[in-house]
């Protein structure tokens, strides 16, 4: 659980020293915003300001309030670094390398499928790697075969 700051030590929270006021018991920002995350804060004050995000954590039930204050520093701090599309940004990146990743199970397992039932190789496919047989005619569709790692 969050820590209070504005008790043992006398320290403000990031927001109160931030915001240049008097950190009371009260404080709705101090449970999460200790004074060793300045630059938390801050990130969460340029985005969002600290007004709204005052009658944010008022609103939400002390139970939730510490998730909330975690997902308003995350998106904050995306934005902060990416101003046009902040986390979605880092969601989209996440969503190419799944599908990249699943199209690459797929192509393993239907590797597999073949190697365990002798079924023929697929035909090459759209992509952006080329199937190549040797002059030779050899090589069983496995050289430059993007299935199987694009070598012998």
């Amino acid at each position: 659980m969050a820590s209070s700051s504005a008790g043992a030590y006398n320290s403000p929270c990031a927001a109160c020293k931030f915001l240049r006021r008097k950190c009371t018991a009260e404080c709705v920002f101090s449970p999460y915003f200790p004074p060793e995350e300045p630059q938390k804060f801050a990130a969460v004050h340029k985005v969002f300001g600290a007004s709204n995000v005052s009658k944010l954590l008022n609103e939400i039930p002390p139970h939730a309030r510490e998730d909330a204050v975690a997902s308003l520093a995350y998106e904050a701090e995306a934005r902060v670094r990416d101003p046009v599309y902040g986390c979605v940004a880092a969601i989209s990146y996440l969503h190419r390398q799944v599908d990249r990743l699943q199209k690459e199970l797929d192509s393993a397992n239907a590797a597999l499928i073949r190697l365990a039932g002798g079924a023929p190789p697929p035909p090459p496919h759209n992509g952006n790697h080329y199937y190549h047989r040797p002059p030779w005619g050899g090589g069983g569709g496995f050289y430059n075969d993007p299935n199987n790692g694009g070598g012998i």
